[in-house]
């Protein structure tokens, strides 16, 4: 497959993305928790850059791509910052835009912080919970929003991509007694896609049934490539199929720009692992 790639300015306007919360009535564990979303705008040179923190109500913000184009596939984006802030653009609108571009739904995951300043919550509880959360309300709306239920995967960036491990570890299938239709579906995504993932191979443990997983570091990343490495061996281990592309240079948070570097290719990496996989395969 030749895969294009769009830098952020490049990709096509998609329409006015829809915003809805996890739930309704507020989330479990942010009772009391009313202070307003904090936007902290870093843009410079016609590069929007900005960063989210003081998230209370966590909610998916959903970019559907052209009828004509869908493949069917979603992908939930959760966003890195270090569990202190969202890279909300350059790793959650910029990614959805281009999965648009590719066919697929972009959904991105505003969780709540774990390390912003006085944080009430907690990685393994709080942020895995709208991570779950996210996975069953997509699978509630999937005939709603053109999505194949069998189709929904989860990509993190980052402590975005801790998330997303735990995620793709942890899921459940649903509870059926519940009264809650969302809680009746299961949480685990279909596939994953794991990039520069703040996650420790020993904090997590690979079942059988993890899904495929995609994983992108770059050998000079400060967290240290390794982790990538040691949870690839850890799914092949378990039988779980996956992907690894550890490129020489890159840093920390390349995101999807194309900044003239090794990683700056691995879009196109990631558009062929999807396709041979199944996951763009045109809707019948």
């Amino acid at each position: 497959m030749l895969a294009v790639l769009l830098t952020p300015a490049l990709l096509p306007a998609a329409e006015e993305p829809l915003t809805l919360p996890l739930w309704a009535n507020g989330a479990p564990g942010s009772e009391g928790q009313t202070s307003a979303e904090v936007v902290k705008d870093l843009s410079a040179n016609g590069v929007v850059t900005r960063q989210v923190s003081n998230i209370h109500n966590p909610s998916l913000i959903v970019y559907l791509p052209a009828k004509e184009k869908s493949t069917g596939a979603a992908v939930i984006i959760a966003p890195g910052g270090g569990h202190q802030f969202l890279s909300i653009d350059l790793e959650g609108h910029e990614v959805a835009r281009w999965l648009n571009s590719i066919g697929v739904a972009g959904i991105i995951l505003k969780y709540r912080l774990a390390r912003s300043p006085n944080s009430p919550y907690k990685v393994e509880e709080h942020a895995l919970a709208d991570g779950l959360r996210s996975v069953r309300m997509v699978r509630v709306h999937a005939k709603e929003w053109g999505i194949d239920p069998a189709r929904v995967g989860m990509l993190g960036f980052s402590a975005g991509g801790e998330v997303a491990s735990l995620v793709e570890t942890r899921f459940d299938k649903g509870n059926d007694a519940s009264a809650d239709p969302i809680e009746r579906e299961s949480s685990r995504p279909d596939f994953a896609i794991l990039a520069y993932p703040g996650t420790r191979a020993d904090n997590v443990k690979i079942r059988p049934d993890t899904p495929p997983t995609f994983l992108v570091q770059a050998y000079d990343d400060r967290i240290g490539s390794e982790r990538s490495a040691e949870y690839f061996l850890l799914l092949k281990k378990a039988g779980v199929p996956a992907e690894l592309h550890i490129y020489r240079r890159g840093g920390h948070g390349f995101g999807m720009r194309d900044k003239k570097i090794p990683t700056s290719s691995w879009p196109a990496r990631l558009e062929d692992w999807m396709s041979d996989s199944g996951y763009l395969k045109p809707r019948s």
